[in-house]
């Protein structure tokens, strides 16, 4: 560990050491209720009518308790360009690769590889360095993420456009990441989702209004869905993980990216009844593993 990030740890709030298995369990969830909500709804019209929820909620909250602004112009620039990699960049990709016809199992193993970039980009971009024994664990990451999609779904067709939106998705989540790492300041909650999530409505939207024909069926289920979706994914467990970044190595968080498949699968088997298949398991032992050795503290 690098002594910046040293000095972050050690100021790093203690509600902290339990934000990885809530932001694991909540983000593995919102694929679940994701799934739900798509039935009743256009893949962009529904992202931009969670952004939309999103910054009414934040900006009432924002209005009643007024917090500190960011005083440095520079800190609303990087919280807008945090905004449009994550909210903008990494979801609208995503779901714009699913409606050019490449399947979930292929959009995941494609982000998937999002742990190995960052680490091979944050020692230019951040200034960490990744170890052996750390890079070690990121390779049985991808192995155990790979072996539970794969299981799990066909890859299908890939159409060029799908794939290269999934391409997109990746590079921007760790485009975001490393931003963050970099540039990132303890803004107010409720002032860094403001801004995020406007721009992530910003986007969206439109783009729904070009591509879709914009169709939402108000079904109990898709509200269920999206308040889910608004509330534990948007707002919780989003503010976890740049919580997380800020105050640890950007290397070791990324790597609770390849929990994601094998948590997905697990939370669907108990919600959907979705089977799991034999070969899912060992890949979930990978990611385990994996995962110990990423995230175990160095001597």
């Amino acid at each position: 560990m690098t002594p910046p990030d040293r000095a972050a740890a050690a100021s790093a709030p203690a509600w902290l050491a339990y934000a990885p298995m809530l932001f694991l369990l909540l983000w593995s969830s919102g694929f679940v209720f994701l799934k739900l909500g798509l039935a009743y709804a256009d893949p962009l019209t529904f992202l931009a009518l969670r952004y939309a929820c999103v910054v009414a909620l934040v900006g009432c909250a924002f209005a009643w308790l007024r917090p500190a602004l960011p005083a440095d112009g520079r800190a609303w620039l990087h919280l807008a360009m945090v905004g449009l990699f994550l909210q903008a960049g990494y979801f609208a990709c995503t779901y714009l690769s699913l409606k050019l016809g490449l399947s979930a199992g292929a959009v995941a193993l494609i982000t998937s590889q999002q742990p190995i970039l960052v680490g091979l980009l944050a020692p230019a971009f951040a200034g960490e360095r990744v170890g052996l024994r750390h890079w070690a664990g990121l390779l049985l990451g991808v192995a155990g993420a790979a072996l539970v999609i794969l299981a799990k779904s066909s890859l299908g067709t890939a159409t060029p456009a799908g794939a290269l939106f999934a391409l997109l998705a990746l590079l921007s989540i760790v485009a975001g990441t490393l931003w963050e790492k970099r540039h990132g300041t303890g803004t107010h909650p409720l002032t860094a989702n403001l801004v995020q999530y406007s721009v992530g409505l910003a986007v969206s939207a439109p783009l729904a209004l070009w591509l879709e024909p914009m169709r939402i069926d108000w079904a109990p289920a898709l509200f269920g869905s999206l308040a889910y979706l608004v509330l534990c994914n948007s707002l919780i467990a989003i503010s976890l993980l740049l919580a997380m970044i800020r105050h640890g190595e950007a290397a070791r968080v990324s790597a609770l990216f390849f929990l994601v498949p094998p948590t997905t699968a697990v939370i669907a088997f108990l919600v959907l009844g979705e089977t799991i298949p034999p070969l899912a398991w060992p890949g979930m032992l990978l990611a385990v593993a994996g995962i110990y050795l990423v995230m175990r503290p160095s001597r």
